[in-house]
This record gives structure tokens, sequence and C-alpha cells, in this order.
């Protein structure tokens, strides 16, 4: 046999790209090449791959008088990473008939190392969703990435150590046989609240509390207004521990991010993630993009936080490019080599001051009104009209913050409770309408006709949003937030006081 065809796979979201790698032995002189777009990791494969044969027992192609030629299939896909060498070894060995398999059904993935073992890879989940939804049956990848793989269900995860032990497994002779990783129970994992700042740990601001459990049980957007000290980072913290745990397809899609992002920290995401990137963040870093386009700040965030401190502060261009991701949960990255559309549906928290230095209206002010102009203008009306909550976080009397105090009941759980209920009503009333679980995520076709307002909470929008000037957004996220008040409430129909909380929320008074 002088050709063989095995498959790999390009990580990639929201699932991986099927590659078919290609081995053609020719007759000449030496030659070892990988053609179909390579980037260098895919190029030095070819030392990697010949070391790791060698130490594995067999002939290393680069001791063979012949030309071999490596096609990574589609060619006009950019190829990535490490995660060749394994399949580009097997097609390899299958060629030059060092080892007889039936390729058929099996995916392969995993990066070598130059004595044969196999080293972890990025992406390892969007490669087993992938090879599930191509109808491949088995899925040979890195130990370290089998647990993680293993989330997807209906596939075989084969956990492998080293390039020896795949070419024992495949050898239909041989007795070895790798054992196929389990299942992953879902429903085994840690249930506790979220580590890190709680409700207790903040002294007062109770309106800003109320303000931020309404945020976290319909995922809507807030921001957190005041003078430098007063909480407005310690209350975007606390919102980690509000928010309710990850569904199963929930996880499945915020870990197959992270693993392919490099940030995964365990085998799975259970809990929302929270990102607070700094204020100096490039606009790649924060929306996507590069030459070939990687998801940014607002992808990493999805189905969690993205928590921005000093909101002002980042630069304009990056402030204006959040349009997209607020209004339409996802984020298109356009390149000259590239496009790619990343999900980027996050519950975003600003935190900003009034004024550059924070103290505008008392004596220690000396910002000058242009100053404040344009330090307020970087929050263009657009971006601030997709903001669904504006709330001030004020001073606090120091007898508040005595040491010696007594601490204020922890009611984390209490208000925690009272959101996860609140996003099961959601769930119910969302069951079997496409990409809405929350409120915030509802369009006007849904508004219309699961968003019911009484007669006289109707009257009351109308009124002021005629008062206030409100868009047509900012009509609906009025009655998107009023309806998560009366899901806290327990009431089936948004009432005047449901509307009223909602509205005092769409006042920027900065």
């Amino acid at each position: 046999m002088n050709f063989a065809r095995v498959f790999g796979a390009q990580p990639a979201l929201p699932v991986a790209k099927l590659v078919s790698v290609e081995t053609d032995i020719g007759r000449g002189l030496h030659a070892f090449s990988i053609v179909g777009l390579p980037d260098k990791a895919v190029e030095e494969a070819r030392d990697r791959v010949a070391s790791a044969i060698k130490n594995s027992g067999l002939v290393s192609p680069k001791s063979t008088n012949k030309k071999i030629v490596i096609s990574l299939a589609p060619a006009e896909l950019k190829k990535e990473g490490s995660a060749f060498d394994l399949p580009v070894a097997l097609s390899y060995l299958q060629a030059v008939e060092d080892i007889t398999f039936d390729p058929a059904g099996k995916l392969f993935a995993g990066e070598l190392g130059l004595d044969g073992t196999l080293r972890p890879i990025r992406g390892a989940l969007s490669i087993a969703l992938l090879a599930r939804a191509e109808g491949l049956t088995e899925v040979f990848i890195p130990v370290e990435n089998a647990h993680e793989a293993s989330l997807v269900s209906g596939i075989t995860i084969y956990p492998v150590a080293t390039l020896a032990d795949i070419i024992m497994h495949l050898n239909p002779l041989n007795d070895y046989k790798i054992t196929p990783s389990p299942a992953y129970d879902m429903s085994d994992g840690d249930t506790e609240i979220h580590a890190g700042v709680s409700l207790a740990d903040i002294r007062g601001q109770e309106s800003a509390k109320r303000g931020l459990e309404i945020a976290a049980a319909g995922r809507h957007n807030i921001a957190l207004y005041g003078p430098p000290g007063t909480g407005k980072t310690m209350l975007a913290r606390a919102a980690a521990a509000l928010l309710p745990q990850l569904s199963e397809e929930e996880m499945i899609e915020v870990t197959a991010i992270h693993s392919l992002a490099g940030t995964l920290s365990g085998y799975v995401m259970r809990t929302p993630p929270f990102r607070s990137p700094h204020h100096t963040s490039s606009y790649a870093s924060l929306i996507g993009g590069g030459t070939i386009p990687r998801p940014g700040e607002v992808t990493l965030a999805h189905r969690g936080v993205l928590f921005l401190d000093e909101f002002p502060e980042f630069h304009r261009d990056v402030v204006n490019a959040l349009r997209e991701p607020l209004e339409d949960a996802q984020v298109s990255v356009a390149r000259s080599r590239a496009s790619a559309t990343f999900p980027a549906n996050f519950m975003l928290i600003a935190a900003l001051n009034p004024c550059p230095c924070g103290k505008y209206g008392t004596r220690d002010c000396h910002c000058m009104p242009t100053a404040i102009d344009r330090y307020r203008r970087k929050i263009s009306g657009p971006v601030a009209d997709r903001i669904d909550m504006w709330v001030h976080v004020g001073d606090m009397p120091p007898e508040t913050l005595r040491i010696n105090l007594k601490k204020e009941k922890d009611d984390t759980q209490v208000v925690r409770d009272r959101i996860n209920d609140a996003r099961t009503t959601q769930l119910e009333r969302f069951r079997g309408i496409k990409d809405v679980s929350t409120n915030a995520d509802m369009g006007p076709k849904e508004i219309e006709t699961v968003a019911r307002l009484s007669s006289a909470a109707e009257e009351t929008l109308i009124a002021a949003a005629k008062t206030m000037k409100l868009s047509a957004r900012g009509y609906h996220r009025t009655i998107k937030l009023a309806r998560t008040i009366a899901d806290l409430a327990g009431s089936e129909t948004i009432e005047p006081a449901h509307m009223l909380e909602a509205l005092q929320y769409r006042a920027r008074e900065m």
C-alpha cells in the first residue's frame, strides 16, 4: 500500500472542522512534506512524528529513501496547532504497511512527544462534538483530554498515553486494548455557592444589591455608577455567587469555548464564567480577532458575566464594539484570511465614576466641564441604550464601616434561591423557543406573546416613554426588565409597581 487516509480535526468554534489526513508514498529521493495550508506548528510535526515513530520501535520516515507527501484536506482550511501529530503518524504507518486497520468511524487527535508519548491539546471537546455530528463512533485523544471529551454522549472516547499503545490497540491480531473513558456524570459535581465575595461582605448599599438581584435573575446588563471606593467592584464580584449553575447544554457549550482558548480550569465548567479584562485591553483581546480570528473576552464570558471596571477608561472603539454582542448575543470577526462568528451571550456589569476624579458634585471635584463631558461621551448613546439598568452606588456613612460592627446576615443563599426560582419560571415560559432562555433574550415577538402586561402597567409605560423619550429598544428592554421583577415577585402579569421599578433603573442620572 502506498496510500492511506485517516481522519483528524481542526479545533474551532462552535465545533471543530473535519480534516482528512492523506499520505502518499512514492519513489525517488527522500522528501517529507506536509501540504494543505499548515502553520508552523503543523509543519514541525514532521520532526516530532519521525522521532516518535523511531522511539516507538518502528522505522523512522527520515531513514527511508522515499518521497512522502502528507495532505491535509480540505486544502483551503488553515491548519493550526499540534493536534495533527497523531493522525499524521498513523496515516504514514498505514501507508507503509507498518500497521493495518480500518479507519472508518475513527477520529484521531493529539500532540506527539519525541519519545512517542501523547501530550494534551486544546479544543478536545469541540473535536468530540464534531465526531458525533459527523457520525464517527470512536475518538482517540490524549489521556489528559479524555475526561473533558467524555462530556459528549453517543461516542466512545479512548484515552491514549503513547503512540505504541494505540498501535497495539489498532492491531486486530493483538489482544491489548485501550479501556474507553467512562461517560461523564453531569449530576456529579459541586453545587455550593461560588467562593469569593458574598453580599454580607458589602455593608449597606441595599438598593444596589436589589438591582444586582434583578440583573442576575433575568441576565440583564447593569451599570454601577458612583464615587470611587463605594463597593462597585465588590458588588460586581458578588454576582458570581448569585448566578445559577449552568445547564448540561450550557456546560458543554462553555467548556468547549474555554478548552479551545486554553483557559479551562479542571475538566468541565459548571458555574458561569466571570471575566474581568483590564481597561487597557485592546480591541482584538476584548472582541476577538487576529489573522486567523480567535475568540475574545466577550466570547469567554458567554453564559456568564463580563465585568468592565472603569468602563469609560476603555478605548472608545472598544466600547462601541460592544454594540453587536450586546444586541445579537454573538460577534462576527472578519479578516483578510478568514472570518468567524463567535457566541457572546453574556451579562454585562459596568462600573464607572461620575467624572474622571470620581468626586463630581462635591467641593473636592476640580474636573473641568470639558473633561467631564469628554469622559461621559466615551459611552455612546447606542451603547448606553443597550444597558438595561443604571444603579447608583453612593457614599456610605462611616458608622456602617465599623470593624467591630456586627456583620450583616449573609443572605446570599436566600437571594440565590429567589434567582433560581425566577430562572426556572423563565425556562418553563420559553420552553420550545430557540435561543431564548431568560427574559433578556426575548425579542419583539416573544415580548408580544409571553410578556403579559396589565392595562394599567402598559399605560404607565407609555406615559413614561413619552416623558423619558425612550427609544423603541429602550421601550422593549423596559418590558423585559419589568417581566423579571414580576418573576421575582411571583406575579404572572406585569403590574404598575413592577413597571415603575423597571423605569427607575432606565434613568441615567450621572
